[in-house]
């Protein structure tokens, strides 16, 4: 990888790190990063400065402290995230795809970007999603037919939400869909980050012949606000092998096919 490449690999690992510690601690200090990440104090003062940049943080004397929009993480510092976890689960769950043409349903999120990046290689697919990102990277696949549901665009997720994209998508008869969640518990099934995205993304998963979760495990015994559907309503799920035993052992019972990475 060129140097710059390098750099901006590194930076962007740190902004994710950086991140999720304000999510998990409500402040970040300069000094303790600086420490933490054999950089100097001037080089986490500019990641901070990023950061609040897009609205992700608020500096202040010797660190930061979360804006609203830090309790979830863009998609793209998302991607850096369980990254080996994720390309594991995403390879495993494109492989679950039958050959033969089809319709395929996708929602966002950094594994189910994983997916389609591996579902590009395919030439006979119809492709639906509400995720401006996969759908920019799949247009450019041109033996592939991707279709977009409209509404209005997350800047979190880049998934187009609402009921705009709630009656496209109830318009589609989808083969297999791919479902991404933040959150996997027993009890509050499978949710997201917000409600009208999960309500959006429960309308793809509806359409859907058979749905295949892909969730790593560090998403399991969260609960968020936004309830995507109860956890009987998916056939598979794919997950690493870092994943809560007894919670899988719950979802077998269920009838769910549970999938290891």
């Amino acid at each position: 990888m060129p140097p710059r490449a390098a750099d901006a690999a590194l930076r962007g690992e740190r902004l994710a790190a950086i991140l999720v510690r304000l999510r998990e601690h409500g402040s970040v200090h300069v000094p303790e990063l600086a420490e933490e990440f054999g950089v100097s104090q001037a080089t986490l003062r500019r990641d901070l400065a990023i950061l609040e940049e897009q609205g992700l943080c608020l500096r202040r004397y010797g660190g930061a402290v979360p804006t609203d929009s830090s309790t979830e993480l863009p998609v793209a510092y998302r991607d850096r995230r369980s990254k080996k976890e994720k390309a594991a689960v995403a390879r495993i769950a494109a492989l679950l795809l039958p050959p033969g043409p089809q319709t395929v349903g996708l929602t966002g999120g950094s594994t189910t970007s994983e997916i389609a990046r591996e579902l590009s290689k395919r030439v006979d697919l119809v492709i639906v999603t509400n995720a401006l990102n996969i759908a920019s990277e799949m247009a450019a696949k041109p033996r592939l037919r991707v279709v977009v549901s409209g509404g209005v665009a997350r800047s979190q997720s880049t998934e187009l939400v609402g009921p705009w994209a709630e009656s496209a998508l109830a318009q589609a008869t989808i083969g297999t869909a791919y479902i991404g969640v933040d959150g996997i518990d027993l009890e509050a099934g499978l949710t997201t980050h917000d409600e009208i995205e999960a309500r959006t993304n429960a309308v793809l998963l509806q359409r859907a012949e058979r749905v295949i979760v892909v969730a790593d495990s560090s998403k399991f015994g969260l609960r968020l606000a936004g309830h995507i559907a109860p956890l009987s309503a998916m056939n598979v799920l794919v997950t690493d092998r870092g994943a809560d035993e007894d919670t899988l052992e719950a979802l077998r019972d269920l009838g769910v096919d549970v999938v290891l990475a």
